[in-house]
């Protein structure tokens, strides 16, 4: 089953109960919220009352967007986001591999990136908590091919990755990726772009042949999965409401 929703950054500019607002009012059915805005890493209070508020709004709450990232950020701010996460409700935190891609990166530095992400999974283990990692330029999940080295490399059961399409991305490429990660890819980050990186988001419905195509693949084994939206066309609540539109539509196609 696909669970369809939101990433919480969509909407920096608004506060939760809006969001919340917002994706009951598109019929969809989860968040994943970020921990730059709206629940600030180790504010186990607000962490608390988000999760209420989704309870009481009947959504789930899909995962928690930690800005941790490994062999760079403070070895502390682990503790700090599980403890945000455990507070949410997530079933997984969501963390970077590091801020080189994996053609700049020294192969020492990519060792610490892999230690550092795997005493972060062994800390997510201790609280039920899974780590996903964010699927990124600029890191060490950069390349399909990369993505799975360093999934190996750690070698823990609670790590996965996500997955979201390059700007323009080849319809094949991105099957081909979704179908290689799985079935370690618990959520995608749901949009559409033209050619670059970000510079040219474009209705969800622009790339329905990569979308129709990806889809199925994440709904053939019959694991659970999110399936979130990101980047809508100026961060607006009316682009924000056709596309959740759109997706519905392809999920309900899906049966």
């Amino acid at each position: 089953m696909i669970i369809p929703g939101l990433v919480s950054v969509t909407f920096r500019h608004l506060d939760v109960p809006r969001v919340v607002e917002l994706v009951t009012e598109a019929g969809l059915s989860a968040v994943e919220w970020g921990g730059d805005v709206h629940v600030p890493s180790g504010d186990v209070e607000t962490a608390e009352l988000v999760r209420a508020q989704c309870a009481s709004a009947g959504i789930s709450v899909a995962g928690y967007g930690s800005y941790y990232r490994a062999g760079a950020s403070d070895p502390s701010e682990v503790d700090r986001a599980l403890r945000t996460a455990v507070a949410l409700g997530a079933p997984r935190v969501r963390v970077w591999a590091g801020t080189w891609g994996s053609r700049q990166i020294t192969p020492g530095k990519r060792a610490e990136v892999v230690s550092a992400l795997r005493l972060c999974a062994r800390a997510a283990a201790e609280e039920g908590v899974e780590v996903a990692l964010e699927f990124h330029r600029n890191t060490l999940t950069d390349t399909l091919e990369s993505t799975q080295r360093l999934l190996a490399e750690i070698d823990m059961p609670n790590v996965t990755s996500y997955w979201q399409p390059r700007g323009a991305q080849d319809t094949k490429e991105a099957v081909d990726e979704v179908r290689a990660l799985l079935p370690r890819l618990p959520t995608v980050h749901v949009f559409s772009w033209g050619a670059g990186w970000g510079e040219n988001r474009l209705p969800l419905g622009e790339r329905a042949d990569l979308w129709e195509a990806v889809l199925p693949e994440l709904d053939d084994d019959g694991v659970d999965r999110y399936a979130l939206l990101e980047f809508v066309p100026d961060d607006h609540p009316a682009a924000f409401r056709r596309d959740a539109g759109t997706l519905l539509g392809w999920l309900n196609r899906l049966g």
